[in-house]
């Protein structure tokens, strides 16, 4: 009788589980493969197109003057924090020193072509969070609608090389990175975030809520703070702990005081905030919709993102129009996950919206001029007429740029009076005055102008609360040293009396 073989037993592999989704995530379908090889040269030139009124100008806010002003210290010898000041990181005037050392410190067309990267870097990292998140049509949107609301600002707020342009990148970066579960990258990002603008840190709260959901969170968390404190341990390193701190944090608190200026607070912040609304249509119309309609919510860190965002928008109280572009990366998200889920009709409308917004800003930017540029022109022309090319000035006002335009040397560590009175956009007067400053400036600041008296002192207040005649220790200054010798457009200068007003 022929035995029947036996049947063995064979070894079948184990499967893995699949990642647990987190609320609100659904894996997109696989792609044709040509996603980017057609989108990223489209980004591009988007990129490029609403970013051309940068180009138009030598620049469009005191912040480019500033930080232009610092790196040409920096380059001559400064040292951060010590003999060169400001409230922010080090990042970004780093960057500008690097520029200025690379291409000559006579333009900014270097820095604004960075700019025009980092904008560029931004669409394509959301579109690729969105293409992950609900599919390649969705990519392609996300990166499309970032780009036009980036600009719907006031053009000297939208188009300058400042650092929400360059902080935004980092914060979307964080995001794409611990989307993925690549927690040290994130942590990395985060802090270059912070090291660019204080406020980049508001991304670590959703980053915070992904690592929450993920499945491996205890290694995750060593990673994520790894690459969170080690990099601001070595810019810490770099610069003095303690002048990292007290410039980028614990020196700014009468400047972050609302105190004597509420009104103007809300008024600002809802201005600039009405301005965004408009220039975010495409996104807040079908994100309206999704809400009202009660269908299926977006992702919960996206909605965290935005709620940290706003919270970073608001800190300090001054609600400057540039700080608004922090909010657009979680907007754009949202606006896409409100879009995949509503009728193609939606997102045609949300289409003409943007496209309507992105013609308005970007003939807004062509046609406009950065409000204080043609004064601060003047005021440098007749300075560097005045002046030895070697000569030290101070200029008394809140137009650092002035100095970059003049190719003259600041007088003193501080760039603005408003470092000295705490003056600021506008503030009311209530807490302005050398009292206000930032704690130890004016010791150090009329020890500077005693060793070393500028050739000349410009007074550009033009009867704001900053003016000599409200600031005791600068009419001391003036009277005691210096008699005027003119005016120009409304700024008075003054020279050393020892010279005869020469």
């Amino acid at each position: 009788m022929t035995c029947m073989p036996v049947a063995q037993p064979v070894a079948v592999p184990a499967v893995a589980p699949l990642p647990r989704a987190r609320p609100g995530y659904e894996p997109a379908a696989p792609g044709t493969g040509r996603f980017w090889t057609r989108l990223l040269p489209a980004l591009a030139a988007l990129a490029l197109l609403t970013r051309l009124p940068s180009f138009l100008r030598p620049l469009w806010n005191p912040d480019e003057g500033f930080l232009a002003t610092e790196a040409r210290m920096l380059a001559h010898g400064a040292v951060l924090y010590r003999t060169a000041v400001d409230r922010k990181p080090p990042v970004l005037p780093w960057l500008y020193e690097l520029c200025f050392a690379l291409f000559g410190d006579g333009s900014l067309l270097p820095l604004k072509a960075l700019a025009v990267l980092a904008q560029l870097l931004t669409a394509v990292l959301l579109a690729s969070l969105a293409r992950r998140r609900w599919g390649e049509r969705a990519g392609c949107v996300a990166g499309a609608l970032y780009l036009p609301m980036s600009i719907a600002l006031a053009p000297e707020d939208a188009q300058a090389a400042t650092f929400e342009v360059f902080m935004v990148p980092w914060t979307v970066a964080a995001m794409w990175c611990a989307d993925r579960g690549r927690w040290g990258a994130a942590g990395l990002a985060v802090a270059a975030a912070m090291l660019t603008k204080q406020t980049g840190g508001a991304v670590l709260v959703p980053v915070l809520l992904l690592l929450w959901t993920a499945r491996r969170r205890t290694g995750g968390a060593v990673a994520l703070t790894l690459g969170l404190v080690l990099p601001v341990a070595a810019v810490a390193w770099l610069t003095g702990p303690g002048r990292l701190l007290f410039w980028s944090v614990t020196g700014s608190g009468a400047y972050a005081s609302v105190e004597g200026s509420v009104l103007l607070a809300i008024s600002r912040a809802a201005s600039h905030a009405s301005i965004l609304a408009a220039g975010c249509a495409g996104v807040l119309v079908p994100l309206g919709c999704l809400v009202l309609s009660r269908r299926r919510a977006a992702p919960p860190e996206l909605w965290l993102w935005l709620a940290a965002s706003v919270v970073a928008v608001a800190t300090g109280f001054h609600f400057f129009g540039h700080y608004y572009l922090q909010l657009v990366p979680p907007l754009v998200l949202l606006g896409t996950s409100a879009l995949c889920a509503l009728p193609r009709r939606v997102a045609r409308t949300a289409a003409g919206l943007s496209v309507l917004s992105c013609g308005y800003f970007l003939g807004w930017g062509i046609t406009g001029e950065p409000p204080e540029l043609p004064h601060s022109l003047k005021v440098a022309r007749v300075v560097r007429e005045r002046t030895e090319p070697s000569a030290r000035v101070l200029f008394w006002g809140m137009h650092p740029e002035q100095y970059w335009f003049a190719d003259r040397a600041p007088a003193s560590r501080f760039l603005t009076a408003g470092l000295l009175t705490n003056y600021s956009g506008g503030r009311g007067p209530s807490r302005v005055g050398e009292g206000y400053g930032v704690p130890g400036s004016w010791p150090a600041f009329r020890r500077e102008l005693r060793l070393r008296p500028p050739a000349l002192i410009v007074d550009d207040s033009r009867g704001k609360p900053y003016a000599p005649s409200r600031v005791a220790s600068l009419r001391v200054i003036l009277d005691r040293g210096y008699v005027r010798v003119g005016a120009v457009d409304g700024a008075v200068l003054y020279a050393p009396a020892r010279a005869g007003g020469q």
